[in-house]
């Protein structure tokens, strides 16, 4: 058997290589590495598979984030609120501008942010709400556009995790995440499910002049060559990383099923055990599992990855600290305990390996090693 690892790129890659090769070549050629055809067409592309009026292309998905508030006029001071449970980047571009994050808690089963835990944070000085799409499924958008219309506030979501996740409305339209809100950001990272081969982000709007902002927020500013209208960054995609992205943007939809037939093998394994909690499958979205994340119930998670560690199997920790207690957030409004859920969830979910490429006997190979430890 294949060793078993978390992400594996490698596998994916020789799959599609002799199209990567192909077209990262083109661009060698054609020398046109910056803000080529390549990026122009991947953005169309993207634009059509989204169902959204405009991409912007950037470097990264927290210059995406980073771009998207600045291009929103937000002032120091403003607030704007997010999930405790999240990974560091999404209250980081906050901080970064002065303004002021506002945690709040999620769902124990869903991981998702709490909508009566937001009503509740919103002050005058409330400007922004940005969900998070943790782990592949979508936040509830519905609810969230509904409060931020009755408090006058904008939406950003961070799709970093979720891009090609599909919302259901209750009137039984769809809608692809990252389109519903004000913004909507991604990153490219490689191990995400659409992924390049180094760095890459992209922020959706349908707003026609705040995608004018956010473009020329992401080029310095400038509304034309030497020409600038406001402050802005240097964040691009360039055009090799837009030509792999153009390739594998093909084969998402592929990916996103390969990777529910794997969760749907962790969950048959180890449905109504005691000992774990398998991913909560909800009524207005589906599931693109950028991670299979369980949560342990009266397990040691450290033995527990040590023992899967010397069966060859991988497991991740996402995340290990909420975010109100992490040194560089310190703040005298939290302490800890004031998040019950994000804590309990930080000390008891461990994520599997999941990806595109996870064989049959890799999949029993994990399963049974992870029973083994439970039984």
């Amino acid at each position: 058997m294949k060793k078993i690892q978390m992400v594996d790129l490698k596998s994916q890659y020789e799959k599609i290589q002799e199209e990567i090769d192909a077209a990262v070549l083109n661009v060698i050629r054609s020398t046109q590495y910056i803000n080529g055809p390549e990026v122009k067409n991947f953005q169309k592309e993207l634009e059509n598979y989204l169902g959204v009026k405009h991409v912007i292309p950037c470097a990264n998905g927290t210059d995406a984030l980073q771009i998207a508030m600045m291009a929103l006029d937000l002032q120091p001071g403003d607030e704007v609120i997010t999930a405790d449970f999240t990974y560091v980047a999404t209250a980081e571009v906050i901080a970064l501008l002065k303004l002021k994050p506002v945690l709040v808690d999620v769902y124990e089963d869903t991981f998702d942010i709490d909508i009566e835990a937001i009503e509740r944070a919103i002050t005058p000085k409330t400007k922004a709400i940005v969900p998070v799409h943790l782990f592949g499924q979508a936040a509830n958008m519905e609810a969230i556009t509904e409060v931020a219309r009755k408090h006058n506030l904008h939406v950003i979501e961070d799709t970093a995790q979720a891009i090609g996740c599909d919302y259901t409305f209750k009137d039984g339209s769809t809608q692809k995440v990252g389109t519903i809100g004000t913004i909507g950001c991604t990153s490219f990272f490689p191990s995400k499910n659409l992924g390049c081969y180094g760095d890459g982000g992209a922020i959706f709007t349908n707003d026609d002049d705040l995608a004018l902002k956010l473009k020329q927020t992401a080029n310095h500013g400038q509304s034309r060559q030497y020409i600038h209208d406001r402050v802005g960054v240097n964040s691009r995609l360039d055009s090799i990383q837009a030509a792999i992205l153009r390739i594998k943007l093909r084969h998402l939809d592929t990916y996103s099923a390969e990777r529910n037939k794997a969760a749907d093998f962790y969950d048959n394994a180890f449905a109504n055990h005691p000992k774990v909690k398998t991913p909560k499958r909800v009524s207005h979205s589906n599931h693109v599992f950028h991670q299979y994340t369980l949560q342990l119930n009266g397990v040691n998670r450290d033995e527990l990855r040590a023992f899967l560690s010397e069966k060859g199997v991988p497991a991740m920790i996402y995340y290990p600290i909420p975010l109100h207690l992490q040194e560089a957030y310190t703040d005298p409004r939290y302490k800890e305990g004031d998040f019950p859920v994000t804590e309990k969830l930080c000390a008891s979910v461990i994520s599997l390996p999941m990806q595109t490429e996870l064989t049959q006997d890799q999949l029993k190979h994990i399963t049974s090693s992870l029973l083994e430890y439970l039984n």
